[in-house]
């Protein structure tokens, strides 16, 4: 066991490292997850929603021409579809950053 870590063989030794090195790139693609902001709209745009990469909304924008108090059903209707449509897109673009630090494998828990 020479040349080891801590009683480890190199080859454990280079695989904590890479570790390591892993945890340290995840922690960046999550400092990196905050900054992303992904737009969804409907109704040809009366509604448009942003997230970002925490899955939190940061704005929505309804516009007056949609708000129509006989109908209140087809406004929750385009605030749900736009707000789905922008939180799945924060969704893909932080499950590509994730991919592309652990190389395509899936870590639960991880975002």
């Amino acid at each position: 066991m020479k040349g080891g870590f801590g009683g480890m063989p190199g080859g454990m030794k280079d695989l904590f490292k890479q570790m390591q090195k892993m945890q340290e790139k995840l922690a960046k693609a999550q400092e990196e997850a905050k900054q992303v902001l992904e737009e969804g709209s409907s109704g040809g745009g009366m509604v448009t929603v942003v997230a970002n990469g925490e899955s939190q909304l940061t704005s929505i924008k309804i516009e007056k021409e949609v708000v129509d108090p006989n109908d209140v059903e087809m406004l929750q209707d385009l605030v749900m579809a736009a707000c789905n449509e922008a939180l799945k897109k924060s969704k893909a673009v932080i499950q590509e950053k994730i991919s592309q630090v652990t190389g395509g494998v899936n870590i639960p828990g991880i975002f």
